[in-house]
């Protein structure tokens, strides 16, 4: 199972940014695929999911009306199109995947990681 994470980058606020979470070894409508994002000094925080087979989405409190997890499975990737970027949204963000359903954005459930993406918004 590999994860390749990619699109992170240095916006704006209230700029857009579209962040991409390639899936190989495995088949992707299988997993529950999540975005997660930290910052130094604290906990990683779920940020949304896709949920596996039945399509099902979960968003964190701060971000719901922002930000859209979507996911293409010809192509394997699942997308975060992340709208009205702020500040705070200014994180490292990683992509998770695991077979359990996406009902939960806790990091603690996730077996497979993939490698982070930096995300900056100046304000």
């Amino acid at each position: 199972v590999q994860l390749q994470a990619s699109g992170g980058g240095l916006v704006q606020a209230g700029d857009s940014l579209r962040l991409s979470c390639a899936a190989s070894g495995f088949k992707s409508e299988s997993y529950a695929i999540a975005w997660f994002r930290q910052v130094p000094g604290k906990e990683r925080e779920g940020v949304a999911c896709f949920g596996n087979r039945d399509g099902s989405t979960l968003y964190a409190d701060s971000v719901k009306g922002r930000f859209t997890i979507s996911k293409n499975n010809a192509q394997n990737t699942v997308y975060l199109q992340m709208n009205s970027l702020r500040s705070e949204d200014t994180a490292v963000y990683v992509c998770a995947a695991d077979l359990y359903p996406c009902t939960v954005l806790s990091a603690a459930i996730y077996d497979y990681w993939g490698q982070e993406t930096l995300v900056t918004v100046s304000s």
